[in-house]
């Protein structure tokens, strides 16, 4: 049984998490209580008819870097394409893109308005970060954003409004920065192919443990 938060800034550890990775029920969406949460392995994924939901899944799905794959089409795709890959231009726009483009396995979106204003905040304070696609006309069409805990980034959503948007920043994320690990949260098919695969949860909150988690600019 999930543990109920209050108002102290607290959470159970992620072992106590139920089997599909519920571990907390409540709490609020304070920039103490988000840094809290992500060094220590736990997210909020939660829909705007329910209370805030904590989890910690027993299996992390995760891609290293240096692992990913990239198709023959993806390359050639890379090799001419005219988008434009940025970072931390746009986060607020990524975020509102991600929160509005519909998915085929979701009914509505877990990315609330709430959750939005919470994490342009930590976006502002250094903590947050995005990948950005645009077209040489400066037209916003894919990206992705997620939390930088050391050398981990915590991916927390992405979307594309031209084929291969996401991928191209997903690429660029793994090729021009310095992370040991993309925490992709829980599994997906797409992130699958490109190459992510589950870890043990005790061993993904042990690397957490191990980063200095302080603001970073990208």
């Amino acid at each position: 049984m999930p543990y109920r938060l209050d108002n102290e800034l607290l959470f159970p550890h992620p072992s106590l998490a139920d089997e599909d990775g519920l571990l907390a029920v409540g709490g609020d969406l304070s920039v103490e209580r988000l840094l809290l949460a992500y060094q220590h392995g736990i997210f909020p994924w939660y829909s705007a008819d329910t209370p805030i939901l904590w989890y910690a899944p027993p299996e992390r799905f995760v891609l290293q870097p240096k692992d990913i794959k990239i198709s023959k089409s993806m390359r050639q795709f890379l090799r001419n394409s005219d988008l434009v890959v940025r970072h931390n231009r746009s986060f607020a726009e990524v975020i509102a893109h991600c929160a509005a483009t519909p998915r085929a396995e979701q009914d509505g979106t877990w990315i609330t308005h709430d959750m939005q204003k919470a994490y342009i905040k930590l976006h502002e304070l250094g903590y947050a970060h995005s990948m950005e696609v645009y077209t040489p006309a400066n037209k916003l069409v894919g990206g992705l954003y997620g939390i930088q805990i050391g050398s981990v980034f915590c991916g927390e959503s992405m979307f594309s409004h031209v084929s291969n948007a996401s991928k191209m920043a997903l690429i660029y994320l793994c090729k021009h920065f310095d992370f040991k690990l993309i925490d992709c949260q829980v599994y997906s098919e797409h992130l699958s192919s490109l190459g992510a695969s589950f870890m043990p949860g005790e061993s993904y909150y042990s690397l957490l443990q191990q980063q200095h988690f302080t603001a970073h600019a990208l």
